[in-house]
């Protein structure tokens, strides 16, 4: 049986986010899959960097903190990974850049990487337009940072992102996992 992580980041539980991820998690429980769902503002999650989860590049083994240990156990026990997350300042909000920042650390996301075989999913909430993040590269400079960037990097090579657009206009739950 496929387990899956479903992880979101929106300071409101009745957000579209929030909602978003919701409809995620009841689709990949309607396919049959085990879920986890990971409310990083929920659980009072810290994305703030500290000394004890920065990487140290002299031991590849080092001991994290017990919450980071716990974050690394729940994507550890995944095949698939699905972020939702509304596209703040045309990135990944503070909440879950610190996530990746504290959790995706050295050696357990990457040198080495113990997330080869898994897959993970991105899934944006944009404001704006398909044709106005089309014009500038916003939408390709997104895909590049959390599909190359993070992912790929980190070893998993079926990784997808998907924006959804004109959340602001026209607020509405879709089926992202299609």
């Amino acid at each position: 049986m496929t387990h899956a992580l479903v992880v979101f980041a929106h300071p409101r539980p009745d957000s579209l986010t929030a909602a978003t991820a919701a409809r995620a998690r009841d689709t990949l429980v309607a396919g049959g899959c085990t879920v986890d769902v990971l409310d990083l503002y929920g659980e009072g999650f810290d994305p703030s960097l500290l000394p004890d989860d920065e990487p140290d590049w002299a031991d590849a083994a080092k001991e994290y903190s017990a919450e980071v240990r716990a974050h690394m156990a729940r994507i550890a026990a995944a095949d698939e990974i699905v972020v939702v997350f509304p596209v703040w300042w045309f990135g990944l909000p503070a909440m879950a850049k610190g996530w990746v920042d504290r959790v995706w650390n050295r050696g357990f996301a990457y040198e080495p990487s113990t997330l080869k075989g898994k897959r993970i999913r991105w899934v944006g909430l944009a404001g704006g337009s398909a044709a106005d993040y089309a014009v500038q590269g916003l939408d390709e400079i997104l895909d590049r940072q959390l599909r190359v960037g993070i992912s790929e990097f980190c070893g998993i090579t079926d990784a997808t992102v998907q924006l959804i657009y004109d959340t602001l206009t026209e607020p509405q739950v879709v089926d992202v996992l299609r």
